[in-house]
C-alpha cells in the first residue's frame, strides 16, 4: 500500500500481488492492526503482508533460525530447499511443504527472493522481534460482502522494536496508540498486451494489468479517516 498510495510505483511486486484480482470490488484487503506498547509494537495483518513481514524478519537474522510452519506452491520445490523438510501434502495442484527445522536463515531467504509468490507462512524469532504466522494457505481472492463479525488482522502477529516496520504500514500515521488500515480494492477494468494474440493464454495472464481505485480506511486513535488512490498494475 505504500508504494501505491505514497510512492506511486507499479513495480513487479505490487503487478504480483494483483495478478489473482479479476474484476470486481474485494473488501477488507491488506488488513493491519498496530499497538504500542511502552518502546515495541504489536502489528497484526492479514495474508497480504506475510510474504513481506517474514523477509524483513529473516532479513534481520545472521547464523541459523529455528522456523516452524509451512510453504505454499502449485510447483514441487523439495529438490529447491536448502533447508529439511517435514512432509509435504499435494492437493487440487496445490503443495504444503511442512517446515519444523533449524537453518540458515539466507536459505529461506534465497528461495524467497527466487519465488516471490510462494506464499511462506513461517514461524520464527530473533533478537528483536518475534513472528507468528497461521500455517495455512490464503482463501483466493473473491468479490464479496464484510462478515458479519467484521474483518479481522489475524492471518500474522508481529511483536518488534522496529519503528521502521511500523511506518511502512502506517506511512501517513505520525503519532498513535492503536491504529488499524482497512482497504477495499476496486478492480475496474483489465488492461491486455498489445501483442496479445501471439502470447498463450498463461503469458496473457501475466502481462495483463489491472486498473482501478484502492479506498483507503485508517483509524487512529477512534478517529476514522479515508484516501483513494488509482492504480494500474
Amino acid at each position: 500500500m505504500k508504494k501505491i498510495f505514497v510512492d506511486k510505483l507499479f513495480d513487479e511486486e505490487v503487478h504480483s500481488d494483483f495478478l489473482k484480482y479479476g474484476r470486481g470490488e474485494y473488501k477488507d484487503k491488506y488488513l493491519v492492526e498496530v499497538k504500542k506498547q511502552k518502546d515495541a509494537f504489536t502489528i497484526k495483518t492479514g495474508p497480504e503482508y506475510v510474504n513481506f513481514l517474514v523477509k524483513k524478519c529473516f532479513e534481520k537474522v545472521s547464523g541459523s533460525v529455528a522456523v516452524s510452519g509451512i510453504i505454499v506452491s502449485t510447483n514441487d520445490l523439495r529438490s529447491e530447499a536448502k533447508f529439511a523438510i517435514a512432509d509435504v501434502s499435494n492437493f487440487q495442484g496445490i503443495r504444503k511443504m511442512k517446515i519444523d527445522t533449524t537453518s540458515e536463515a539466507s536459505t529461506f531467504l534465497e528461495m524467497m527472493h527466487r519465488y516471490p509468490r510462494v506464499f511462506f507462512a513461517l514461524s520464527f524469532q530473533g533478537p528483536d522481534f518475534l513472528i507468528k504466522v497461521k500455517a495455512k494457505a490464503p482463501k483466493s481472492a473473491k468479490p464479496g460482502k464484510e462478515s458479519e463479525d467484521g474483518p479481522k488482522a489475524e492471518f500474522c502477529s508481529l511483536k518488534t522494536k522496529d519503528i521502521s516496520l511500523v511506518r511502512e504500514f502506517l506511512f501517513d500515521v505520525s503519532a498513535f496508540k492503536e491504529a488499524s488500515a482497512n482497504h477495499k480494492i476496486i478492480v475496474e477494468g483489465i488492461v491486455y498486451p498489445k501483442d496479445m494474440n501471439s502470447l498463450k493464454p498463461e503469458e496473457i495472464r501475466e502481462k495483463s494489468k489491472r486498473k482501478g481505485k484502492i479506498i483507503r480506511t485508517l483509524t487512529v486513535d477512534g478517529k476514522t479517516i479515508t484516501s483513494e488512490a488509482d492504480f494500474l498494475a
